[in-house]
């Protein structure tokens, strides 16, 4: 049986297009790639900046996921306490890469922070949470 993060997604990410692609332990990073669907098409026909705080949300609370899974306290996913983002370019309508980090964290409060890189490597948007560590809930 794989880990968790590798292979279980929410709905919402299966939405976004998320594929898991590697986990680094030591430095707390999770790394995924997302498709975005065609729906997710602004008027300037990139992707929607609501949409872009979901990737960003979405790989950030994958790595703590990744970095609790099995510790003494349990897996846990972030509950979100605030969320800043920035965006430097804009996302286009085409694979892109995500990694999320856990910056620290204990069992009331994580710090994370997460980036969107085009193909190339470029970087496109990044943001910061602070969270609240939460039990998984049943079902996922």
């Amino acid at each position: 049986m794989g880990k968790i993060y590798e292979s279980k997604r929410s709905p919402s990410a299966e939405l976004m297009g998320s594929e898991f692609v590697s986990f680094d332990a030591d430095k707390g990073e999770l790394t995924t790639r997302f498709t975005p669907p065609p729906s997710f098409a602004s008027p300037r026909g990139a992707v929607q900046g609501g949409l872009i705080a979901g990737f960003l949300d979405e790989v950030m609370g994958g790595a703590l996921l990744a970095v609790t899974e099995g510790s003494e306290h349990g897996t846990k996913l972030p509950l979100n306490l605030d969320m800043n983002l920035t965006y430097v370019s804009m996302v286009p309508l085409a694979p892109i890469i995500a990694k999320g980090r856990v910056v620290k964290h204990g069992r009331r409060v994580a710090f994370l922070e997460g980036e969107l890189f085009d193909e190339a490597g470029n970087l496109l948007a990044r943001a910061t949470s602070t969270a609240l560590p939460t039990d998984i809930p049943e079902g996922f």
